[in-house]
């Protein structure tokens, strides 16, 4: 759990820098330059461990994972410029529904009532948060655009899980960011125009942040059930509303705090049942 809301946190920041620079180039090519620069950051570690121990013992499985991530993102950064960031993380938060459900029929993991109940409580604050925005008009367009994203991350997730049986998180992260990279290419390319000295230097940091998150997010899921760790991913609230408000001046609506507080409290529920269960 504590790996999860490491990544929740790095992710978020990553999310921010990453919606500016949507606003500033085509999203497409921000998709292919984030998960570039997150492959250059991890060549260093490549070259001094030798390339032979990063060789995935499951490479269509590493394949498959990387079109259904590439075909999440293509619809995640196509809204990103268009959600305001406590939104996002709200909508996000949709993915540990399908996640619990997947981790059930496809990995064989038990059924433990208390982790849906957790799950249910906290869609639910997330569903007091994104009501107002699903009023007819524009932004109720892009949420869904970016709500559609979710079941593909989920299914992106679920091969994640059975990948780490066999492959470590560092291996499973750097093919990540080589299929995701591979795959957005071909977007990114119509709209592409040149970063700025500037530009560069941040997507060098998205790099840094995204396989430092994901390494956290996967090693999560090789220590603990996916379900198990899916209800911590709510607290993310907190940080996306309070960079939204910092980075962005977006000032969470009351019902954005009325939520937060449903979902600290079922993450808060099931982190000391779980770990009274241990």
């Amino acid at each position: 759990m504590a790996w999860m809301v490491a990544a929740g946190f790095l992710f978020c920041l990553l999310n921010t820098i990453l919606r500016v620079l949507s606003r500033e180039l085509d999203p497409f090519q921000t998709q292919f330059l984030r998960y570039l620069f997150g492959l250059i950051v991890l060549i260093p570690f490549m070259v001094r461990t030798g390339l032979a121990a990063w060789r995935p013992h499951d490479l269509p499985g590493q394949a498959w994972r990387g079109v259904l991530h590439t075909a999440g993102l293509l619809l995640w950064f196509w809204a990103l410029p268009h959600v305001p960031m406590a939104d996002m993380t709200a909508i996000g938060f949709t993915g540990p529904i399908f996640i619990m459900a997947g981790a059930v029929l496809f990995l064989g993991e038990a059924m433990v009532p208390a982790r849906w109940i957790s799950a249910g409580i906290g869609f639910l604050g997330v569903l007091i948060i994104v009501a107002p925005q699903f009023t007819g008009g524009g932004d109720a367009f892009w949420s869904l655009v970016m709500l559609s994203s979710a079941p593909l991350f989920a299914a992106s997730f679920l091969i994640t899980k059975a990948l780490t049986r066999r492959d470590r998180p560092e291996v499973i992260v750097a093919w990540q960011a080589i299929t995701v990279a591979a795959f957005s290419l071909p977007f990114a390319l119509p709209g592409w125009s040149w970063p700025t000295t500037e530009q560069w230097g941040w997507f060098l940091l998205t790099g840094l942040l995204g396989s430092a998150g994901h390494w956290c997010l996967t090693e999560a899921f090789r220590v603990a059930d996916m379900s198990a760790t899916q209800p911590i991913r709510f607290v993310d609230m907190i940080w996306a509303s309070t960079l939204g408000w910092l980075v962005f001046a977006e000032i969470p609506a009351s019902t954005t705090f009325a939520g937060a507080a449903v979902i600290f409290a079922a993450t808060t529920w099931i982190a000391r049942r779980e770990a009274l269960h241990r």
